[in-house]
């Protein structure tokens, strides 16, 4: 979805991007006479407010009141993160960060580390999402007889996902047989992604069940019937919700109606995965400033993602106020890094 801002003669541009870095810093309304001696335009106070009401009536800052400095709006930000985007130039983390995830050893501990750098660098919200069906991996099979006809089929997969399936049974299988068949599976398939099985699963039965035993194929038919039924849920890790409340007492601090709608939906994370969604088309970076926010309860929040060729995305959650220039750097430089680290190329 496209993000853009009306153009702006030079001198404006400067003058509002110099307002917004400094109420990103401030959390105060900026005055005009701040404004011309840091401006480095050469140009008076009376000047700054010329630019300041014409900014004003084109929808970029407001004041509070008569007596106050100018504060950005959604558009002021939006103006001042397509600076941020035209300039920047090639990322990279700095190295201490880098350092540390390269030290996780699966791929939840690179998830969870991602999500808690970026919480660290923005002081916000940080995230990692990785869809389901690319990495879900399988940790086990278990094998419970029901009563003679039927058995309980248990696959166990990474990120504490659990499936069980009842399968009608078309022979007598003792307890015995079904421990020899899940330790089969187990040592066959164990440590694979859900979509290898189920292609090996699907070649294996097509060859000559002769070259098997009965146990082998009975196994196969068992977790080939339970696969079918598996929907595995995207991989989401959160960092970083404290930093919300943190904020609470600080200038242009988020609302109280406004935190309990974010907080509801961490909580509940496929709430978060939808948004995420809802407005991700592609391997890129994805801003998405306040007002441009799909639903209205969102609207005092700011979203920073990026998504790399593999479906990854990572990023930042976090109100409008947010250090623009630092969060996209760090969440660029993290998608880089975890665009790395899944390749199979690394491991």
């Amino acid at each position: 979805m496209p993000r853009t801002a009306p153009e702006l003669p030079e001198r404006d541009r400067r003058i509002l991007a110099l307002l917004v870095r400094e109420y990103i810093e401030r959390g105060e309304p900026v005055s005009s006479l701040w404004l011309a001696e840091r401006s480095g335009v050469g140009v008076s106070s009376a000047t700054v407010r010329n630019a300041l009401a014409r900014l004003e009536d084109a929808g970029f800052v407001y004041q509070p009141h008569t007596s106050a400095g100018r504060v950005p709006t959604d558009l002021a930000y939006r103006h001042y993160v397509n600076l941020l985007l035209s300039g920047r130039r090639s990322l990279r983390l700095a190295p201490e960060m880098e350092a540390r995830l390269r030290l996780s050893r699966s791929l939840d501990d690179v998830l969870s580390g991602v999500s808690h750098e970026l919480s660290r660098a923005s002081h916000c919200v940080g995230f990692a999402l990785v869809a389901a069906d690319e990495h879900t991996v399988l940790r086990h099979v278990d094998f419970v007889a029901l009563d003679a006809a039927r058995v309980l089929v248990v696959l166990v997969a990474s990120a504490e996902q659990v499936w069980q399936k009842v399968v009608q049974l078309d022979e007598t299988i003792t307890p015995s047989d079904l421990v020899q068949a899940a330790n089969y599976l187990n040592l066959e398939f164990a440590g694979l992604s859900l979509h290898a099985i189920r292609a090996a699963i699907v070649d294996e039965m097509h060859r000559d069940r002769a070259l098997y035993d009965r146990l082998v194929a009975r196994a196969l038919r068992l977790v080939s019937a339970s696969l079918g039924t598996v929907t595995p849920q995207p991989r989401l890790h959160v960092h970083g919700v404290n930093s919300l409340l943190d904020d609470a007492a600080e200038p242009g601090a988020l609302t109280l109606p406004a935190l309990r709608t974010v907080l509801a939906m961490l909580e509940e994370k496929h709430r978060l995965v939808e948004l995420l969604t809802e407005y991700i088309e592609g391997p890129g970076l994805t801003v998405v400033i306040g007002a441009e926010h799909s639903a209205p309860s969102l609207r005092s929040f700011s979203l920073v993602a990026a998504t790399s060729a593999d479906g990854a995305t990572v990023g930042v959650l976090g109100p409008r106020r947010m250090r623009y220039s630092k969060t996209i750097t760090a969440v660029e430089g993290v998608s880089h890094m975890i665009e790395r680290l899944l390749s199979p190329q690394s491991n």
